[in-house]
């Protein structure tokens, strides 16, 4: 085999298995992924009374270019001067008025600041131990995939990064969506799952 069929078929391979990889991903029983993989149906934005605005449902882009699906990673993208707001939250199409187990896993390019959305209330997510606030954590990986986990019982949320508290009792509204912000750098996130509770 010649040397440059040799690279095209190590190359497909090698795709190949990646695709395979993203694909391969299941939420944990008894939980539902809120991101496809593919694109952002079942996202969109919202007005400043949460209520839904615009929604990109079969869309790889939101109309804003701030969020873009680009296969396992849900990712939001760095300001463009002319391309809409600096700060944006993109949110469920969907409420969460019960109990749940949220669980994603996110990575943040350096000094990246982001935030997950509880129904409202923001929990920060960054390159935490740079741009804070938990800047003493011991098990948060720089430039590498974090889970984060958080737990709703009754309006109260408890929230970790590989199993260190964020936020032991942040409260939230009865209902609401969970939302994603953009604000500064390159945030990824995936395996976006959750399980709401009786």
């Amino acid at each position: 085999m010649k040397r440059s069929a040799f690279l095209q078929l190590a190359a497909l391979l090698c795709l190949a298995t990646t695709t395979y990889a993203a694909d391969a991903w299941k939420p944990e029983p008894g939980f539902i992924s809120l991101y496809n993989g593919k694109d952002l149906t079942g996202w969109g934005y919202r007005d400043k009374e949460l209520k839904p605005a615009e929604t990109f449902d079969g869309k790889v882009n939101a109309s804003d270019e701030r969020y873009t699906a680009k296969g396992e990673a849900l990712t939001v993208n760095p300001f463009a001067e002319g391309k809409g707001p600096k700060l944006r939250q993109l949110y469920t199409t969907k409420e969460f008025p019960k109990n749940f187990i949220l669980k994603l896993e996110f990575r943040a390019a350096v000094n990246a600041d982001s935030g997950i959305f509880l129904r409202k209330p923001q929990l920060q997510c960054r390159d935490y131990l740079v741009a804070g606030p938990y800047k003493e954590l011991k098990k948060y990986k720089a430039q590498d995939w974090n889970v984060i986990e958080v737990v709703v019982k009754d309006n109260v949320a408890h929230c970790t990064c590989n199993g260190e508290v964020l936020e032991a009792a942040l409260k939230l509204p009865p209902t609401g969506p969970i939302g994603l912000e953009a604000d500064r750098g390159q945030m990824e996130y995936r395996r976006i799952q959750i399980k709401e509770l009786p």
